[in-house]
């Protein structure tokens, strides 16, 4: 299962729907938002590309009242878990916070095979040793909005766990 890793959005509706374009174009099954997503109109052109997705709040929590209202709406397709998500998919165990070190921790206890994160708006991927002894892969897509940064996603494939930072438009 190849999914969407974003971050960051910050109101900019436009390029968070072109990240999951991209994303589905290439055969991405869902979507995960780190954080900072601000208003739930954002997510409307997202949500009209069809593909499920997994929101956390982050530190511009923005109207959560109007986020939970969405997600009732949406029949399953948003998933709203509010400050930090722990979910399953494709039979991966998946963390999503929004503070990038917060996400650091959480890939050290070695209780996730992925943890993604965002707030730093600098995008990483890369393998953090565990107390556990297998290593867990932190991912940080970075800024979707291009904020301070390039306007960043990331493509995951959880059956050969591997993850990619890409470009929005490249």
């Amino acid at each position: 299962m190849k999914i969407c890793i974003v971050s960051d959005s910050h109101d900019r509706a436009d390029a968070l729907a072109q990240a999951v374009r991209e994303a589905k174009a290439e055969g991405a099954e869902a979507v995960i938002h780190c954080g900072d997503l601000i208003g739930a109109q954002t997510l409307k052109p997202a949500l009209a590309l069809g593909l499920p997705l997994h929101l956390i709040h982050g530190n511009n929590v923005g109207d959560p009242q109007a986020l939970h209202k969405l997600s009732r709406a949406s029949d399953g397709q948003l998933q709203y878990h509010g400050v930090d998500a722990r979910i399953e998919l494709a039979g991966r165990r998946i963390c999503v916070v929004h503070y990038h070190d917060y996400g650091y921790a959480m890939a050290c206890t070695g209780d996730w095979e992925l943890v993604c994160c965002g707030h730093s708006h600098q995008a990483e991927a890369r393998k953090v040793a565990s107390v556990k002894g297998d290593p867990t892969w932190l991912v940080n897509p970075g800024t979707v909005a291009g904020l301070a940064a390039p306007a960043t996603w990331a493509l995951g494939d959880l059956a050969a766990m591997r993850f990619e930072l890409r470009e929005l438009g490249c």
